[in-house]
């Protein structure tokens, strides 16, 4: 099985532009998420999918795939590179997660390897939350799952919402880090933009709305992924106490 890991990589975010080429001790968000991906060993190869310039420049040629359209989420971008490349499984690894593990990474890529029927499409990861702040903030994508982990529902409310005040009600928060077989990922690009997906602005969102199957994989390491500015001040503070 060929597993290869991509990362679209968009210029101008809405809440933080250019986040991606800002310093994070010395070298800049993308490049510290490549590194990260591919110190994983996990990956026959790593692409940053772009329509930047100012991105691609800091890689070499054969690492740089050029988006050609302009594409609603990352997984559209990844959908037009993934039409170029050969691969069985390819994993999403968003450019602003510097520090994705190989533990986390690792789960993903198994239950492709343990779906011998190929009866997943898609699988993602999920941490426990407890901090009712995160809970609620709006920037934190929450998910519910059912019995077998199959995800029911994302969204950036708090949910489930706890209106009888029950001890032991657990909320995970979705780590955006997806895997897609190809041909699933290709597909992903031509379904509709539906309602939920629409308000919600989350695109994990579209395969539900489409009865697709999302297997969720439960990790406790919830990384610092890069938002705000004040997001990348901890990452930095991060990175330096790992040095």
């Amino acid at each position: 099985m060929k597993v290869v890991a991509m990362i679209p990589a968009r210029l101008e975010a809405s809440r933080f532009p250019k986040k991606l080429i800002q310093d994070l001790n010395g070298k800049t968000v993308i490049e510290r998420t490549f590194q990260a991906a591919v110190e994983t060993g996990l990956f026959h190869e790593v692409y940053v999918v772009t329509d930047a310039q100012e991105i691609g420049s800091l890689f070499n040629q054969n690492q740089v795939i050029y988006s050609e359209k302009e594409h609603e989420t990352g997984s559209d971008r990844l959908a037009e590179a993934a039409a170029k490349i050969e691969a069985d499984v390819i994993v999403n690894v968003q450019g602003d997660e510097p520090f994705i593990d190989t533990q986390s990474l690792c789960l993903l890529v198994d239950v492709f390897k343990k779906d011998a029927d190929e009866q997943i499409d898609l699988a993602s990861l999920k941490t426990p939350i407890e901090d009712e702040a995160q809970i609620n903030n709006p920037n934190v994508v929450k998910v519910i799952c059912d019995q077998n982990d199959f995800a029911m529902y994302f969204s950036r409310s708090a949910i489930p919402y706890n209106r009888a005040q029950l001890n032991g009600v657990l909320h995970y928060k979705h780590i955006g880090v997806y895997a897609f077989r190809k041909d699933a990922l290709i597909e992903f690009s031509k379904l509709e933009i539906k309602a939920l997906e629409a308000a919600e602005k989350i695109e994990a969102i579209r395969f539900l709305e489409h009865n697709r199957t999302m297997k969720m994989v439960t990790t406790q390491i919830d990384n610092v992924g890069i938002d705000t500015p004040e997001d990348l001040e901890r990452a930095r503070l991060k990175l330096k106490a790992q040095a």
